[in-house]
């Protein structure tokens, strides 16, 4: 299956790089350009593709705007948004997130990290970078926001792997990661992933780390 992709930069330059490198790689293919996020919210309306790679900054409608339109639009609920970004802190973390954005990449991502990214939300997975991992716990330490409050419910019905797999995600992990520390399959990793987020109705791997450390199942350091 073919994965179809949207870009949305402002940088004309920058979207032609990104649908060279897209279109030559096998199961992916680009089906539109946008340049702002009004562009970016008409497109995925009229083309619904499956991911749209979304810049932050843009004139008029940014990022951030086009991002909550388009993961509020209940005609769109399987299209996913990966932002990627040279502004990669905890304010532009937290407020995609909460858009609804399924990850977020720093600009300074290898082209390898990129793909593997598209594939990642492409197949319903939340992607947080390691700077964004650790961008939104600072956040959430530092000023907890009522609006993005989870619930701790469920965390006593995880199994020890369960729990032991969570905290691994909340220190920022990917699943790789874990399968190579734990020597376990990644598929295994987000089996388990997959279950504890269904024991804890948590709707991303964001929310996920936001549970790890608040139920604390994965230990911090002092507050910034």
């Amino acid at each position: 299956m073919t994965i179809r992709i949207l870009l949305a930069d402002d940088q004309t330059l920058l979207r032609a790089s990104f649908r060279v490198l897209i279109d030559a790689t096998p199961g992916m293919t680009v089906i539109g350009e946008a340049a702002n996020g009004h562009e970016a919210i008409e497109l995925t309306r009229a083309h619904h593709p499956d991911v749209v790679l979304m810049d932050i900054r843009m004139p008029g409608t940014d990022g951030l705007a086009a991002t909550t339109a388009i993961c509020a639009d209940p005609d769109l609920s399987d299209v996913r948004v990966l932002i990627l970004t040279t502004f990669e802190n905890d304010e532009y973390v937290a407020q995609a997130l909460r858009a609804g954005a399924s990850g977020f990449l720093g600009k300074g991502a290898t082209p390898e990290t990129l793909l593997d990214g598209i594939k990642t939300v492409a197949a319903g997975d939340s992607l947080l970078s390691p700077t964004a991992t650790r961008a939104l716990i600072t956040r959430f330490l530092a000023a907890p926001d009522p609006s993005s409050a989870v619930s701790l419910e469920g965390v006593d019905t995880l199994t020890q792997r369960e729990r032991e797999i969570v905290a691994l995600v909340g220190s920022g992990k990917s699943n790789v990661d874990i399968a190579e520390m734990l020597v376990v399959s990644p598929l295994t990793v987000r089996s388990h992933v997959q279950r504890a987020m269904g024991k804890l109705a948590a709707r991303d791997r964001a929310q996920l780390v936001v549970i790890a450390y608040q139920s604390g199942l994965t230990a911090v350091g002092p507050r910034p």
